[in-house]
């Protein structure tokens, strides 16, 4: 009898032990993902129906700021520049939950965050509600000069400080206005949401982080990073051939340049003519390095962007597939086939040249303030990737001057300064005409602004987007 209650005993521990464990798991373990998750409808009442803070541009327009209402939830969220900062800003809503800053800052717009409370000790302990505001590195202005060169044009457009990876501008279009979906009519706001679902221009995607296309031609920065890292080419040697097509081993088929055009010459001149062939060849030449390489800017990786959702994940060739997938390998030396990047992601190659070779981490927060102005906390990330080394930044920024001041990218030029930049027309399997592209940093010298552009359905990038690089960068600087 004493050993059956000596058994009952040790499983009712065994059992008590397993329920203080699992108490303990959900308590303090698993606490902040469950605090978090969008289908907490406690979470949600409790965020949704108390103050909140401002999130404002570094030009001190607001974003989003919260006013006290006369109905259950108390305070709703205004968002007085609509479309303009949806996708970075995004949208606080009861039945979707929330997107962009609203969701990657919340604790700092709730006054949940550790610094603000420890700041305001006296005024957590006395239970008053205290919030945070995050001051952005965007900028209102270089927004509407995105919004203003786009012109209604399907795209986006990046801008960011490539010494510090804060982010100037991120826009893209269409757009859509986040303040039905933040209505305290919850019927109301579903059917808005229902009704950009089902738009097919999706206006609620952020093409600037969340879509990845082709970069095309731009991308020769990241291969003449590759050739000239692994010894195959410096910019004056060897002298690629002058051809017009590029037969690819293991078919039939060839690679051109564009228009059918001969070209051919050392790896400047090929890089400011924007040469298919050399480059498919040097894609061909690096072989198996290719995707190695291509890792060291980012690509097969998705930047450490302060927003949720975060940025989408470039694609290259599949490492270890060389001696299967030959042309493909050619075809990523010109940006195509297997190669597609977001437009932050291309930015950040030209911040990688514009930097020395270094890329800091992208981030679209640049302080977090208290109720009264003063700063709580300043958001300075790291970086993130060495692209290459100093001297290939260099070699790379010398050719990309070149490309704007005689070869395709003139017509991103400005009269007082002096732009370096990369045009590209990637083929669009979506449709027949070709994605306009523009990657650079200005001024050349003393670097501040790198910026991508990329105009949908539009044609050569040398005549459509290097002239909205131009006249975003006109306005900054």
């Amino acid at each position: 009898m004493n050993r059956s209650i000596r058994h009952v005993g040790w499983a009712v521990v065994v059992l008590f032990l397993a329920l203080a464990g699992n108490l303990v798991y959900l308590q303090v373990i698993k606490a902040d993902e469950l605090a978090n998750d969008p289908r907490n409808i406690r979470t949600l009442i409790r965020d949704f129906s108390g103050p909140r803070g401002d999130i404002l541009t570094s030009d001190g327009e607001v974003v989003a700021r919260s006013v006290e209402v006369d109905d259950e939830f108390e305070f709703q969220r205004l968002y007085p520049l609509g479309g303009l900062m949806s996708h970075i800003g995004g949208y606080f809503s009861f039945s979707r939950g929330s997107t962009g800053v609203e969701a990657a800052y919340n604790d700092e717009l709730t006054g949940r965050d550790f610094d603000l409370q420890v700041r305001n000790l006296e005024d957590f302990v006395l239970g008053k509600e205290n919030t945070g505001n995050v001051v952005l590195s965007v900028s209102a202005g270089a927004q509407r000069a995105a919004a203003d060169a786009l012109a209604g044009r399907r795209g986006s457009v990046v801008v960011l400080d490539p010494n510090n990876g804060e982010i100037i501008a991120m826009y893209s279009n269409p757009t859509f206005d986040p303040q039905p979906l933040a209505s305290h009519d919850i019927a109301a706001a579903d059917a808005e949401f229902r009704a950009l679902e089902a738009d097919p221009a999706k206006p609620d995607l952020a093409r600037a982080y969340r879509e990845i296309y082709p970069p095309g031609s731009s991308f020769k920065i990241v291969t003449s990073a590759a050739a000239l890292d692994e010894g195959l080419a410096t910019p004056t040697e060897p002298v690629f051939p002058s051809i017009s097509e590029l037969t690819l081993p293991l078919t039939n088929t060839t690679l051109s340049n564009f228009g059918n055009g001969v070209c051919g010459g050392n790896l400047t001149e090929s890089f400011v003519q924007s040469c298919n062939t050399t480059f498919g060849q040097l894609g061909l030449e690096l072989g198996e390095q290719f995707p190695p390489d291509m890792e060291r800017f980012g690509i097969y990786d998705a930047p450490p962007l302060d927003l949720r959702p975060g940025a989408a994940t470039s694609t290259g060739p599949e490492p270890g597939s060389f001696a299967q997938n030959q042309p493909l390998f050619a075809f990523a030396g010109i940006g195509q086939g297997e190669v597609a990047t977001t437009p932050l992601q291309m930015a950040l190659a030209a911040a990688a040249v514009a930097n020395g070779g270094r890329i800091a981490e992208p981030h679209v927060g640049r302080e977090i303030r208290d109720d009264d102005g003063a700063v709580i906390s300043r958001i300075r990330p790291g970086d993130w990737m060495t692209a290459m080394p100093a001297q290939t930044a260099a070699e790379i920024a010398a050719m990309m001057t070149e490309v704007v001041q005689r070869g395709t990218g003139t017509a991103a030029a400005l009269p007082d300064v002096t732009v370096a930049g990369k045009t590209g027309t990637a083929e669009n399997s979506q449709g027949p005409v070709d994605h306009a592209w523009f990657v650079g940093f200005a001024p050349a010298e003393a670097p501040r602004y790198a910026i991508a552009v990329i105009v949908e359905n539009s044609g050569s990038g040398g005549v459509v987007a290097a002239p909205v690089a131009a006249q975003v960068l006109g306005v900054l600087l």
